[in-house]
Protein backbone atom coordinates (compact mmCIF):
# COMPACT_ATOMS: atom_id res chain seq x y z
CA UNK A 1 0.00 0.00 0.00
CA UNK A 2 1.38 3.35 -1.12
CA UNK A 3 1.58 5.84 1.11
CA UNK A 4 -0.66 8.94 0.45
CA UNK A 5 0.94 12.00 -0.76
CA UNK A 6 0.83 15.75 -1.28
CA UNK A 7 2.03 18.61 -3.12
CA UNK A 8 4.98 20.41 -1.64
CA UNK A 9 6.85 23.37 -2.74
CA UNK A 10 9.95 24.59 -2.05
CA UNK A 11 12.09 27.55 -2.74
CA UNK A 12 15.31 27.36 -3.84
CA UNK A 13 17.97 30.15 -3.59
CA UNK A 14 21.91 30.83 -3.46
CA UNK A 15 24.56 33.62 -3.72
CA UNK A 16 27.79 31.90 -3.80
CA UNK A 17 30.22 28.98 -4.84
CA UNK A 18 28.64 29.51 -8.58
CA UNK A 19 24.69 29.93 -7.43
CA UNK A 20 23.64 28.67 -10.93
CA UNK A 21 25.04 25.40 -10.49
CA UNK A 22 24.09 25.27 -6.61
CA UNK A 23 20.29 25.72 -7.54
CA UNK A 24 20.63 23.10 -10.19
CA UNK A 25 22.18 20.83 -8.25
CA UNK A 26 19.36 20.86 -5.66
CA UNK A 27 16.42 20.40 -7.96
CA UNK A 28 18.78 16.57 -8.32
CA UNK A 29 19.13 16.24 -4.85
CA UNK A 30 14.95 16.78 -4.52
CA UNK A 31 14.46 14.43 -7.33
CA UNK A 32 15.98 11.88 -4.93
CA UNK A 33 14.39 12.68 -1.50
CA UNK A 34 12.58 9.50 -0.02
CA UNK A 35 8.93 8.84 -0.47
CA UNK A 36 8.97 11.98 -3.21
CA UNK A 37 9.27 13.25 -6.83
CA UNK A 38 10.23 16.09 -8.47
CA UNK A 39 7.19 17.12 -10.70
CA UNK A 40 7.62 20.90 -11.52
CA UNK A 41 10.90 23.11 -11.43
CA UNK A 42 10.73 26.49 -11.80
CA UNK A 43 13.06 28.89 -14.43
CA UNK A 44 15.70 30.54 -12.44
CA UNK A 45 15.95 34.37 -11.17
CA UNK A 46 18.14 36.45 -9.96
CA UNK A 47 17.02 38.80 -7.34
CA UNK A 48 18.83 41.62 -5.14
CA UNK A 49 19.36 39.95 -1.41
CA UNK A 50 16.53 40.63 1.20
CA UNK A 51 17.77 42.18 4.86
CA UNK A 52 21.65 42.28 4.47
CA UNK A 53 22.34 44.69 1.37
CA UNK A 54 26.01 44.12 1.16
CA UNK A 55 26.27 40.69 -0.12
CA UNK A 56 26.07 39.42 -3.73
CA UNK A 57 22.70 38.75 -5.47
CA UNK A 58 20.53 35.78 -5.53
CA UNK A 59 19.50 33.16 -7.67
CA UNK A 60 16.30 32.04 -6.85
CA UNK A 61 13.89 28.98 -7.96
CA UNK A 62 10.96 27.04 -6.29
CA UNK A 63 10.03 23.40 -6.95
CA UNK A 64 7.18 21.15 -6.85
CA UNK A 65 7.30 17.40 -5.16
CA UNK A 66 4.26 14.66 -4.65
CA UNK A 67 5.59 13.64 -1.24
CA UNK A 68 4.77 11.09 1.49
CA UNK A 69 6.73 13.01 3.85
CA UNK A 70 5.18 14.93 7.12
CA UNK A 71 6.40 18.67 6.76
CA UNK A 72 8.56 18.04 9.11
CA UNK A 73 10.02 15.27 7.76
CA UNK A 74 9.89 17.20 4.52
CA UNK A 75 11.81 20.14 6.63
CA UNK A 76 14.19 17.70 8.00
CA UNK A 77 15.39 16.44 4.71
CA UNK A 78 16.04 19.80 3.17
CA UNK A 79 17.97 21.14 5.53
CA UNK A 80 20.62 17.76 5.53
CA UNK A 81 20.39 18.68 1.66
CA UNK A 82 21.61 22.44 2.78
CA UNK A 83 24.11 20.50 5.39
CA UNK A 84 25.63 18.52 2.88
CA UNK A 85 26.58 21.56 0.25
CA UNK A 86 27.81 23.44 3.30
CA UNK A 87 25.24 25.14 5.05
CA UNK A 88 25.29 25.72 8.93
CA UNK A 89 21.74 27.78 9.70
CA UNK A 90 23.03 30.01 12.73
CA UNK A 91 23.06 34.26 13.12
CA UNK A 92 23.70 34.93 9.57
CA UNK A 93 19.60 35.25 8.99
CA UNK A 94 19.72 36.92 5.98
CA UNK A 95 23.33 36.61 5.11
CA UNK A 96 25.30 35.26 1.94
CA UNK A 97 24.63 31.21 1.46
CA UNK A 98 25.69 28.15 -0.61
CA UNK A 99 22.10 26.97 -0.49
CA UNK A 100 18.84 27.94 0.77
CA UNK A 101 15.99 25.73 0.53
CA UNK A 102 12.53 26.48 2.57
CA UNK A 103 9.47 24.84 2.63
CA UNK A 104 7.04 27.53 1.40
CA UNK A 105 3.98 25.23 1.04
CA UNK A 106 2.76 21.65 2.25
CA UNK A 107 -0.85 20.65 0.96
CA UNK A 108 -3.51 22.59 2.21
CA UNK A 109 -1.57 22.10 5.49
CA UNK A 110 -1.50 25.29 8.40
CA UNK A 111 1.38 24.24 10.34
CA UNK A 112 2.81 26.57 13.50
CA UNK A 113 5.11 24.35 15.89
CA UNK A 114 8.65 24.89 17.12
CA UNK A 115 10.92 24.93 14.48
CA UNK A 116 8.07 24.53 11.49
CA UNK A 117 5.42 26.79 10.28
CA UNK A 118 4.03 26.14 6.76
CA UNK A 119 3.57 28.18 4.60
CA UNK A 120 6.44 29.92 5.05
CA UNK A 121 5.50 33.09 7.16
CA UNK A 122 7.30 35.84 4.96
CA UNK A 123 6.22 33.98 1.71
CA UNK A 124 3.78 36.22 0.64
CA UNK A 125 5.96 39.25 1.15
CA UNK A 126 8.88 38.11 -1.06
CA UNK A 127 8.98 38.32 -4.75
CA UNK A 128 12.10 36.09 -5.13
CA UNK A 129 9.73 33.25 -3.68
CA UNK A 130 6.42 34.32 -5.27
CA UNK A 131 7.54 34.84 -8.84
CA UNK A 132 9.28 31.05 -9.43
CA UNK A 133 6.57 29.95 -7.76
CA UNK A 134 4.10 30.75 -9.72
CA UNK A 135 5.92 29.02 -12.72
CA UNK A 136 5.31 25.61 -11.00
CA UNK A 137 1.79 26.60 -9.56
CA UNK A 138 0.06 29.52 -11.17
CA UNK A 139 -3.17 28.63 -9.68
CA UNK A 140 -1.99 28.01 -6.10
CA UNK A 141 -4.39 28.87 -3.18
CA UNK A 142 -1.59 29.77 -0.52
CA UNK A 143 -3.36 28.54 3.01
CA UNK A 144 -4.51 31.19 5.04
CA UNK A 145 -2.89 33.56 2.36
CA UNK A 146 -4.94 33.36 -0.86
CA UNK A 147 -3.99 33.27 -4.47
CA UNK A 148 -0.54 33.18 -5.81
CA UNK A 149 -1.33 35.74 -8.22
CA UNK A 150 -3.34 38.28 -5.92
CA UNK A 151 -0.19 38.29 -3.82
CA UNK A 152 2.04 38.50 -6.48
CA UNK A 153 -0.15 41.73 -7.86
CA UNK A 154 0.41 43.47 -4.18
CA UNK A 155 3.63 43.39 -3.57
CA UNK A 156 5.16 43.43 -7.58
CA UNK A 157 7.68 41.24 -9.52
CA UNK A 158 10.01 44.06 -10.62
CA UNK A 159 13.23 42.86 -8.03
CA UNK A 160 13.14 39.49 -10.20
CA UNK A 161 14.95 38.94 -13.45
CA UNK A 162 14.71 35.45 -15.27
CA UNK A 163 17.79 33.86 -15.92
CA UNK A 164 16.96 30.87 -18.71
Amino acid sequence: MTAPSERAYIGIGSNLSDPVAQVTSAFDALARLPRSRLVARSHLYRSAPWGVAAQPDFVNAAAAVETGLSPSELLRALLEIERARGRERGADRWGPRVLDLDLLVHGERIVDEPGVRVPHPHLHERAFALVPLADVAPDLEIPGRGAIRDLLAAIGANPCRRLD
